[in-house]
């Protein structure tokens, strides 16, 4: 990891923690905002931590922008939680074969990057 790398993803990380200490719910309730602040914490130490051995640059860049893409959807939605995104139902498909393959293939590509690293985790 570059020294550039390395003082953009502390930047991001002390960001975080910053918008968690200042995060109010959207509700407005103490309970709900102790809640998602702790949430936001614990979600940046979990996936900082799984991916602080990562050395590729293009996936360090993938994690970069999939980390400002949630702040900012975060932030915009004061939701701290990932948005969760609504493709069609695998319900046509036949139960194997070609076409669920395709389909399965269909709905990893179209993912958001926001999500991606949320499903490995969680």
């Amino acid at each position: 990891m570059t020294p550039v790398t390395r003082r953009e993803v502390l930047g991001l990380y002390r960001k975080i923690f910053k918008i968690a200490k200042k995060w109010q719910s959207a509700s407005g309730q103490i309970e709900e905002t102790i809640k998602e602040k702790e949430y936001i914490k614990n979600e940046a130490k979990t996936l900082f931590r799984k991916n602080k051995n990562v050395t590729d640059p293009k996936l360090i860049k993938q994690y970069i922008e999939e980390c400002e893409a949630r702040i900012e959807i975060g932030l915009h939605y004061n939701i701290p939680y990932p948005r969760p995104i609504h493709l069609p139902p695998m319900g046509l498909a036949h139960k194997q074969g070609r076409t669920l393959r395709h389909q399965e293939k269909l709905r990893k590509i179209s993912k958001p990057i926001y999500l991606k690293s949320h499903d490995e985790v969680s």
